[in-house]
């Protein structure tokens, strides 16, 4: 870096003393008069000395050499304007001062200002304009082709041309958007539409295609890979978000290959981080469940909004002593508090929470993995009703401002034990809200892609064992979201939130599971139901075919939206003293009574 700054110092203040000469030059037809011989020294070097300081001052040594923009030209601009203008005063003031500026001729310092901009900017566009000029491939170089001529389009051809390697040909792009056919980005024509990706394939022998498109467009993501799979392209890349990148270049180190995230995506709900900022910020934070996917995703998330201090409870010992260790790698500043209990320790809660004293607290702690809590309802039953109850008056009890529970979509008409358990946590933190001065809410939402006991780290297994993969039911749907986004959703909850509401992501379009169990086979590499087998096995106890996001009684109640949040304002059909009364009476028979009994006492709770 040093040798670089060295070396255009020493070449802008050559290009400087150059651009000043010419200009003498131009102005006296190719000969300087001998009255400036004597003086002319010292106008290069006021000159030039300007020029560096300017430079210097608008950080034009401080940039790549081989992706100059419009950016550092404008710097530029900006950097030899303050120059010319110093310069031109310095000779207005010093002509009847100064013997050194008297009858310096005035159309020298405009032509020295053009002369300047030409030559330093040439020479920092230089080596752009090279690589654009000397496009040569070998033989061997991969021709690839682009589906998107947008921003990220751009971008990416800007980048990749910059970087000029042998190994590949960027034939060209396609774009749906009819305004940009028959257009050329950097010199590479818009070919078609997706729909012509086999035509282009078949003409320019393309081996690659790279997705250069915005994650909210999914279903045009989704029509790219597909006609991109029928034209028998099994090299598709795809350009990573912005905040995957951290500022780096893009580059075909950094390019991902198509995941089943970004086939899923979806239009990104606006969320209010200054809400969540407000919420946050100085604040003493309870996360309980922190060791789950949801819990430790959103402690991550809770670091980037500066709590005064984040109470991390689990009851998994290596799971809290790992999500430590990655937090106070994340903030090594933060004040983090990692708790070993669990939520059915009653005592244990009621201790942590008066020790700490937080504002808020997310309940993210619960079981949820549906055919085993059939199979063990009382485990069901003491973590997720009476460990939210334990935990909900323990903050009501002591002050806490906030308590945020994390439900599920599956306690929309319950079927299963687990989502009658969620249904009850969400009527516990209802009637709580009415009898407390703590402002209870609770967010719903569906599938999470990633976490702990979703289908898709399932699949993968099965693929990677040679299947088959195991499907349930050929009509199966699901919602599905990234773990991010509901992490950010249950912070914005608390931050939006005044009490009673349960909050409901528009989860968009349902997926088929065997859609998604196709699609991640594809992903392998391989061919549903030639190499890989899918089969179907039958509903299991406590599944739905289809799931809902509201209840009949929240639709029929009129759930308001907002941005792409639902809010629901139900009440529950039990009075809080009466619920809290049936589930003290379920706690002692929890171990004693059939598992069939307990069910009923489910059923009863929920029917009100």
């Amino acid at each position: 870096m040093k040798r670089k700054v060295a070396i255009f110092t020493l070449a802008d203040a050559v290009l400087s003393a150059l651009a000043l000469i010419t200009a003498f030059l131009l102005r006296f037809e190719a000969t300087i008069p001998s009255e400036y011989y004597d003086r002319l020294f010292y106008y290069i070097l006021i000159f030039v000395a300007l020029n560096l300081v300017f430079l210097r001052a608008e950080r034009l040594y401080s940039f790549a050499w081989s992706f100059v923009s419009l950016t550092e030209l404008t710097r530029l601009f900006r950097a030899l304007t303050y120059t010319t203008v110093t310069f031109a005063l310095l000779i207005f003031i010093g002509r009847g001062t100064f013997y050194l500026f008297s009858g310096f001729p005035r159309s020298v310092v405009p032509l020295s200002y053009i002369l300047s901009f030409i030559l330093i900017g040439g020479l920092r566009i230089s080596k752009r304009i090279w690589l654009q000029i000397t496009p040569e491939k070998t033989a061997a170089s991969e021709p690839i082709l682009i589906v998107g001529a947008g921003k990220p389009g751009e971008h990416l051809i800007r980048s990749l041309q910059a970087a000029a390697s042998n190994s590949y040909r960027i034939v060209g792009l396609v774009d749906e958007h009819p305004a940009n056919q028959g257009i050329s980005i950097h010199g590479l024509p818009v070919l078609g539409s997706i729909k012509d990706i086999p035509r282009i394939v078949n003409d320019e022998g393309i081996k690659q295609i790279i997705i250069a498109l915005e994650r909210h467009e999914a279903d045009t993501i989704q029509n790219a890979v597909k006609v991109a799979r029928e034209a028998n392209i099994a090299n598709i890349k795809i350009v990573p978000e912005f905040s995957e990148l951290l500022g780096q270049t893009i580059s075909f180190r950094n390019l991902k290959e198509i995941s089943i995230e970004d086939l899923l995506g979806r239009e990104p709900t606006n969320i209010d981080t200054e809400k969540i900022n407000e919420l946050i910020r100085d604040r003493v934070i309870l996360v309980t469940g922190a060791a789950g996917s949801i819990g430790s995703e959103l402690s991550r998330q809770i670091l980037q909004f500066s709590p005064s201090k984040l109470i991390i409870l689990d009851i998994d010992e290596s799971g809290l002593f790992n999500l430590e260790h990655d937090l106070r790698r994340l903030a090594p500043k933060a004040n983090i508090k990692a708790v070993i209990a669990s939520v059915t320790d009653e005592a244990k809660v009621n201790t942590v929470i008066e020790k700490h004293k937080p504002e808020i607290i997310f309940h993210a702690a619960a079981y949820k993995h549906v055919p085993l809590m059939e199979d063990h309802p009382e485990e069901a039953i003491k973590v997720n009703i009476l460990g939210t109850l334990h935990t909900a008056e323990a903050a009501a009890r002591h002050g806490v401002k906030k308590f945020v529970l994390v439900s599920t979509d599956k306690a929309v008409r319950p079927v299963s034990v687990m989502g009658k358990t969620k249904r009850i946590a969400e009527m516990i933190i209802k009637g709580l809200n009415k009898e407390t001065a703590t402002s209870f809410v609770a967010v719903r939402f569906g599938n999470v892609l990633g976490s702990r006991g979703s289908v898709i780290p399932l699949f993968q297994e099965q693929i990677r064992r040679g299947g088959p993969v195991t499907v349930t039911h050929p009509d199966m749907v699901r919602y599905f979201m990234t773990i991010p986004e509901a992490s950010l959703l249950v912070m914005e909850a608390g931050a939006v939130g005044q009490g009673g509401e349960i909050f409901i992501l528009d989860m968009g379009k349902p997926v088929k599971i065997i859609d998604l169990a196709r699609e991640l086979i594809r992903l392998s590499g391989y061919t549903p139901d030639v190499h890989i087998p899918i089969t179907v096995t039958g509903i299991r106890p406590g599944e739905n075919i289809f799931e809902d996001i509201l209840t009949e009684e929240e639709k029929q109640s009129g759930a308001t939206k907002w941005e792409k949040i639902y809010v629901s304002h139900t009440e529950n059909s039990i009075l809080f003293n009466e619920l809290v009364s049936h589930l003290r009476d379920l706690e002692k028979k929890l171990f004693t009574s059939p598992e069939e009994k307990l069910r009923g006492l489910l059923d009863k709770l929920i029917s009100g």
